[in-house]
């Protein structure tokens, strides 16, 4: 997935956390010398939005560890980067859910090491034994959230309640919509709506996922995962396919814009943050998890960039508003139709080879 978050911004008051009295101690997480001229620098590879300096800074005030940030803005890129042999220096890699199954399969990451954690149950129970990582064998959840549609109420008068309202009102949005850049969230939407899962292996189906998207082609402003959050504010657009997490921040912007999860249902998605194999510093790596892992920094960072906790314990230090915002942590009953996008092997020559003639020309 592509720029899906533009966040870590405004979250300043981070630097100023007092963590001594949330259950965290700098003697359990302070980096060992075990590897020398390692262990007093981490290199982390993460999406450009999360490498916030204040976050930063704090960590390394709390452990005397000097955090270096390489960033990239898709799971592919980062994927193909390792495969090519061009990580060895990071100790802590974000890959989505499903990419943590193809890193797993390609025998990128190292096991983590449970007993080295502090926090671990914490986290919801959902996230203790995720589908894409039973037991949190190779990863630990960093947040999560849904794809769905923003649109513009002020001028949307009804407001949309699945997919198909695209399809519906393509006169009025001729041109003032935009889908994600994205092959298997586009396409997975349209299989949804058609009442198939997110993750059909079966041809005829995904062929008519495309020839539906085709009917909405001509009125497609453009497939894009980033730059739609201006021109939506600008008011060029009246609605975008979107992840939550862009959607709460824009919100907070421009209070007219509304957020809904499709009816029919969409994709559930974590970012997650695993240790790769080649990892040259262990001793901070379970630093940093140790780190994210405590409740009051999970609170603080679900408050100041919008995003869902996985972290329960967090959670229950969030106001009242943050927990009933049901864009942030939506129903049960809504959730339960939404689907983790999971690697298809093969197959997924036949979404590129249908999104390549979706998109061409």
């Amino acid at each position: 997935m592509t720029n899906r978050r533009q966040f870590l911004q405004g979250i300043a008051a981070i630097s100023s956390l007092s963590l001594a009295g949330c259950g965290w101690r700098l003697a359990e997480v302070r980096a060992n010398p075990t590897n020398s001229g390692q262990s007093g620098q981490l290199y982390i590879y993460t999406w450009t939005q999360y490498s916030e300096p204040e976050l930063l800074q704090t960590f390394s005030n709390q452990t005397g560890i000097k955090v270096l940030i390489d960033a990239y803005d898709s799971n592919e890129v980062m994927l193909a980067k390792l495969l090519a042999g061009g990580g060895g220096s990071y100790s802590l890699v974000y890959p989505s859910d499903y990419m943590v199954q193809k890193m797993v399969d390609k025998g990128l990451l190292r096991e983590i090491n449970h007993n080295r954690l502090i926090g671990l149950n914490n986290l919801f129970p959902q996230f203790q034994n995720p589908s894409y990582d039973p037991n949190n064998r190779y990863s630990i959840p960093f947040n999560w959230g849904t794809t769905g549609l923003i649109y513009n109420s002020e001028i949307l008068k009804e407001a949309p309640r699945d997919w198909d309202y695209l399809w519906q009102n393509q006169k009025l949005l001729h041109k003032r919509m935009t889908l994600l850049n994205d092959v298997r969230e586009v396409m997975g939407a349209v299989l949804r709506m058609l009442g198939y899962s997110y993750n059909s292996k079966d041809e005829k189906q995904v062929k008519q996922a495309y020839e539906k998207l085709t009917e909405l082609k001509p009125a497609i402003a453009a497939f894009d995962t980033d730059a739609w959050q201006n021109q939506i504010l600008a008011g060029d657009l009246l609605i975008a396919m979107c992840y939550s997490a862009d959607a709460i921040r824009i919100i907070k912007e421009n209070p007219k814009l509304k957020y809904i999860i499709p009816r029919s249902g969409s994709s559930l998605w974590t970012d997650t943050i695993v240790i790769p194999k080649t990892a040259p510093n262990l001793d901070g790596a379970y630093a940093w998890l140790n780190f994210i892992l405590q409740p009051h920094i999970a609170s603080i960072i679900s408050q100041s960039i919008s995003v869902s906790t996985p972290n329960s314990a967090g959670f229950e230090q969030l106001p009242n508003k943050i927990q009933n915002n049901v864009n942030l942590f939506p129903p049960n009953l809504l959730l339960e139709k939404c689907e983790r996008i999971t690697p298809l092997g093969k197959f997924e020559e036949v979404y590129d080879r249908y999104w390549t003639k979706l998109t061409s020309g």
